[in-house]
């Protein structure tokens, strides 16, 4: 017999109620704004076409770099036991709250054509990554990364290890357990943290801006075009603010599900 849900204090659903007021009334000012009837002519003008490749190319790319980097450390952090793992996951983590600016500002100072790696590259292979597209991947790579990271590494550990404890057993080596046991057994987990990564990579400005700059066709992205336009066409600026908005909830709402299962 299950035990009956306990009431809420009067006082804890209102200020829940106010939480979710606080959260919900910007984006119904936003909403309410969204010039409607010319939404499609205004997300189909050149410059915002073009700045939607651009976002698509680098989210993309940010999102197949955070699986590739990504699911390894998410493996070490969840079944090895690393030196100092508490500090690599602090690291992991650091970027989901350093200021934009500030990563964007490290990015630089580190990749830059005089930056302590960036200076190599260039000396060596000719190859400059600020203000370019390849840039502008990196950078939201930085920001991504960590929540492909955290979910993976929370879905690895929340698994448990009897799958590929049985798959030792049966003589299967290490890299075929990872191959063949654990990542089919952890792919939902893995969509969903390529899909986190993917729309914060796509949302990114901070970072990018400070690392890539603004360059139309190369690395002015969704976020940086909403930028430049709200000064010279306001209404611009809202309908690409409601297009991202609809992509991130969009990104929500299918991953809520696995949220909630962990």
């Amino acid at each position: 017999m299950s035990a009956p849900p306990l009431a809420s204090p009067r006082t804890l659903r209102a200020a829940a109620w106010l939480g979710v007021a606080f959260l919900t009334i910007p984006l119904l000012g936003l909403l309410q704004r969204a010039p409607w009837s010319t939404l499609a002519e205004r997300l189909s003008a050149a410059a915002v076409v073009d700045a939607m490749r651009v976002s698509l190319v680098v989210s993309l790319g940010a999102a197949l770099v955070s699986l590739v980097v990504g699911l390894p450390l998410a493996w070490a952090l969840a079944r090895e036991t690393l030196p100092g793992a508490r500090v690599i996951r602090a690291l992991v983590m650091l970027p989901m709250v350093l200021p934009p600016v500030v990563a964007g500002t490290a990015l630089l100072f580190a990749l830059g054509r005089r930056g302590l790696v960036g200076q190599w590259l260039d000396s060596w292979f000719g190859i400059t990554l600020p203000f370019s597209t390849a840039g502008a991947t990196i950078a939201a790579t930085f920001v991504a990364l960590p929540f492909f990271v955290t979910t993976v590494e929370a879905a690895l550990r929340d698994a448990g290890t009897e799958l590929e404890e049985a798959a030792a057993v049966c003589g299967a080596g290490p890299f075929a357990t990872f191959a063949r046991v654990t990542i089919p057994a952890s792919r939902g987990s893995i969509a969903a943290g390529i899909a986190l990564a993917w729309a914060r990579a796509l949302g990114e400005f901070g970072a990018t801006i400070t690392f890539a700059g603004s360059f139309e066709g190369r690395t002015r992205t969704l976020p940086l075009q909403t930028f430049l336009a709200l000064e010279a066409d306001p209404e611009t600026a809202v309908a690409l603010s409601v297009l991202l908005l609809a992509i991130s909830l969009a990104v929500l709402v299918a991953m809520r599900g696995r949220w909630m299962q962990r």
